[in-house]
This record gives C-alpha cells, sequence and structure tokens, in this order.
C-alpha cells in the first residue's frame, strides 16, 4: 500500500486571482480534489495534502482530508519537510504529486509505484518528452542514458534549455531514505528555495537507485499555471470523461458541447443535447434525455426522464418524468414517476405526486401535490408572509384553476377543484369547489364616452 503527499501551498501569481491557484475548478470540481481523487483511485493510503496559500480555503475544500501547513512557501523541497510528522512510522513507497496537475491518471500514479517497488529503487520519477519545455525542470543523462539529475528552468545552464525531456514534478519515493536525507537540500539557486527535485541527485550520490518512468500520455502532467492552462486542462478532462461516457453506451450529438464533471454517474442509452452541463453527485438513468441548454447539479434524474433546456440543483426526478422547457427546480423538489413541469415553472422544497402536472408558469414552493392533480397555468403557491414559511398541501386528482393564488397555510383536498383566478385563502374539502372572485361588471357605451371626453379635452 502505497501513502501519497499533494503539494498545494502555492499562490499561484500567474492565475491573477484573489483564490490560491489549486482551489480553481474544472468542470465545477477544484484542481486539488481532482488530484486526491486520482491518488486514492491509485490505491493511495493515507493520502496527506500541505497546504499554505489561503490555507484555510483549499482546506475546506477537501473535508476529511488530512492537512499539514507550510506557513512560509520555502519550495518543494521544503513542503515534504512539513509533512514528515504525518508520516511518523510509515514504511512504504510515498507518492508525490503536484495539486494543480488535474489530468493526472490513477494508472500512471499505480504504475510509478510499481515501477519503484519491482526494482527495489529508492526513487521513481514520472517524465514527459515535450515539444515546448519551458518551464519544466529538465532530466539530465549520461552517455549511458542513465539518469544524472534534474535541472530547474532558472537555474538551466547553456545548451540545456534544448533538452525536450521534463520533470512532471511527479515521484513516487522510498519514505525512509526520502526523510533521511531531506535536510541536505540547499536553497543555494536562483529561486532561493529548496527544491525536491535535488532529491534525486542526493539519493543519486548515496549510491541508491533511481528509475525513471516516461508517460505515454503527456497532457496528464499538464501543470496549470495561468488561465490558459485552467482551459486546456478543462478540455482535456472533459473530452477523456465523454469519450469514456460515449464508450459505455451514452449519445452525445456534439460532445464539444457537453460537459460532465468526473463525480457523476450516466446510465446506458442516455442522450445529452448541446450545451448541457452535468455537475456534483449526480447521476442520471438509463434512456434519460438531457438538453439541449441543461445544467444539474447534485441531482438524482431517473431513467426515462426528460430534461429539456432547464436548470436542477439537488432535487430529484423521478422514472418518465419531464422538466421544461426553461424549467428551473430547486433543493429539495422531488418529481415522482411521469409526474411534469413544463415550460416557466420554478418549483423549490416541493414534492409533485406521481402523474400530476404543471404545464406551464406556475411556481411552486414548499408544497406536497399528491397523484394525478393537475396545476394550472399561471398559479402560485403564496408561502411566504415575510418571516416564515408555510406549505400548502394538495390531495390526490385534484384539479387547481388556472392564474390561482393558494395562500399557504393550506390544503386542497382529494378530487377539490379550484376555479380560474381565485385566491384561495381557506382549505377546501375533497370534492369541492373553491372560489374566490368579485362580481363582473359590464359598463355599456363606456368606451365611446370615454373617447368623447379625451377629444372634447384636446380642444
Amino acid at each position: 500500500m502505497a501513502a501519497a503527499l499533494i503539494l498545494a501551498a502555492g499562490e499561484g501569481t500567474r492565475m491573477k486571482s484573489s483564490l490560491p491557484k489549486v482551489a480553481h475548478r474544472i468542470l465545477g470540481e477544484p484542481m486539488v480534489s481532482l488530484v486526491v481523487t486520482a491518488a486514492r483511485q491509485a490505491g493511495c493510503d493515507p493520502i496527506v495534502v500541505v497546504t499554505g496559500h489561503h490555507a484555510e480555503i483549499v482546506e475546506e475544500l477537501l473535508p476529511g482530508e488530512t492537512c499539514v501547513r507550510q506557513q512560509r512557501q520555502l519550495g518543494t523541497g521544503h513542503a515534504v519537510k512539513c509533512a514528515e510528522a504525518a508520516f511518523a512510522g510509515f514504511d512504504g513507497s510515498l507518492v508525490v504529486l503536484s495539486g494543480d496537475t488535474p489530468l493526472m491518471r490513477p494508472a500512471t500514479i499505480a504504475g510509478l509505484v510499481e515501477a519503484r517497488e519491482s526494482s527495489g529503487a529508492a526513487a521513481s520519477l514520472l517524465t514527459a518528452r515535450m515539444e515546448d519545455p519551458f518551464g519544466y525542470g529538465r532530466i539530465l543523462r549520461d552517455e549511458a542514458e542513465e539518469l544524472v539529475g534534474i535541472v530547474e528552468q532558472k537555474d538551466l545552464a547553456e545548451g540545456q534549455d534544448s533538452i525536450d525531456e521534463v520533470n512532471t514534478g511527479t515521484y513516487c519515493f522510498d519514505a525512509a531514505p526520502l526523510f533521511a536525507h531531506l535536510h541536505r537540500l540547499s536553497d543555494h539557486n536562483a529561486q532561493g528555495e529548496y527544491y525536491l527535485t535535488d532529491i534525486i541527485g542526493v539519493l543519486r550520490a548515496e549510491g541508491l537507485d533511481v528509475v525513471v518512468v516516461e508517460t505515454d500520455h503527456p497532457e496528464e502532467t499538464l501543470g496549470v499555471n495561468t488561465r490558459v492552462h485552467l482551459a486546456v486542462a478543462s478540455r482535456g478532462l472533459q473530452h477523456r470523461i465523454n469519450e469514456a461516457h460515449m464508450l459505455a453506451g451514452v449519445t452525445m450529438t456534439d460532445p464539444g458541447l457537453v460537459w460532465v464533471a468526473p463525480t457523476v454517474t450516466l446510465g446506458r442509452d442516455v442522450v445529452l443535447e448541446p450545451m448541457t452541463f452535468l455537475y456534483g453527485d449526480t447521476s442520471v438513468g438509463d434512456g434519460t434525455v438531457v438538453g439541449p441548454s441543461s445544467r444539474v447539479f447534485d441531482s438524482r434524474v431517473g431513467e426515462g426522464a426528460v430534461i429539456d433546456s432547464s436548470v436542477l440543483r439537488d432535487v430529484r426526478v423521478g422514472p418518465g418524468a419531464t422538466v421544461g422547457p426553461m424549467g428551473f427546480l430547486r433543493p429539495g423538489t422531488v418529481l415522482e414517476p411521469r409526474a411534469k413541469t413544463g415550460a416557466f415553472v420554478e418549483v423549490k422544497n416541493s414534492t409533485v405526486g406521481e402523474g400530476s402536472k404543471v404545464p406551464h408558469l406556475s411556481y411552486i414552493g414548499d408544497a406536497s401535490i399528491g397523484r394525478d392533480v393537475n396545476i394550472g397555468a399561471g398559479t402560485i403557491t403564496c408561502n411566504y408572509d415575510g418571516v416564515d414559511k408555510h406549505r400548502t398541501v394538495i390531495g390526490d386528482g385534484a384539479f387547481v384553476g388556472s392564474d390561482t393564488m393558494l395562500v399557504a397555510p393550506v390544503t386542497i383536498g382529494a378530487g377539490a377543484v379550484t376555479g380560474a383566478s381565485s385566491a384561495i385563502t381557506k382549505d377546501v374539502p375533497p370534492g369541492a369547489l373553491g372560489i374566490e372572485r368579485s362580481d363582473m361588471r359590464v359598463v355599456e357605451g363606456w368606451v365611446a364616452r370615454k373617447r368623447g371626453a379625451a377629444a372634447e379635452g384636446e380642444r
């Protein structure tokens, strides 16, 4: 079993942001969370994260994770030293990852561990070949192609800038020799920092073996340092996730216009239309159609449902239910099987029963709607009195007429009917009609008299 140490203390000045770099999100997930997840999927346990700049922000994004703080950012070697106490008594492989490499694959991490352990080396080092290696530390090899050391960009000697094999900042160490030799790192370099890269040369000088593992997927080693890098990483993760879902039986009519977080699960024969976003703890059942132009967050969508041009946040949509177009389902909403919320309907903290319909232009808040209920256009549950929220209860088979105001707390009994354009302020018993209207007046000849008076005034 390997452990993992994730370095996430840097500010990331090139991001031009008040947020620490690793807190920026890709497909709705903080970069550092993606790295933690990759380490965990690779089998790493325990996992420790080193925080520093705006540590409280980063740590809030990692509930339940072990974090240690680097109070002064003195380099990657110093960051590892700060975490030494967290690994007291640990004897095994320690993977060191950067919190700004969100495309790192679990299989690559596991391969790095296997390479070190099978060779018995003190460390394994992940490298990549890059067309433009600027900004990365270069891998130095001798005439026998054996690893000699690593040189950071700012410390390159003449001619070394042409080396295309780079250090990715990803390592697997035998923990005992790593911590035994960390004190030998020096800050005598252009940055005045303690580079973890220098430990490779230290281990080699001690006669300890270091093996190099060159990745076949150099894009996974991308370090995000600017908003441009953030966009590149987003596209890379989007492509990887969408391809996996399509190979598993999901249809995307234009995968370049579909964004699915790595935390989302999709059933077979799901269809995702363009401009669809699925984020957070979301699951979508078999045969569901989502989109176009839909956003779903932290929701459960049952099989065979249709989500058309709508926004869902923390809701549950039952099998065969339909939403939209232009619907807005807010937290606490439950649509039971075959329920419908139609065009320009907003629902909050309410249950819409099996087979019930809220077809258009309505607001349903803090309500319990039974089975096979029809809610007419323009219906509003008046749930807030300015101080407290109150519930509306509508029984099975009720019919609510168009433009009804249901002033909560109020109950509409099973099979009851409300007349169109009524303000219902009292309970309506089962099977009864609730109606509230002023008598209509018809004033004959009013228009002609009004126009005549206006014309007289103009003279």
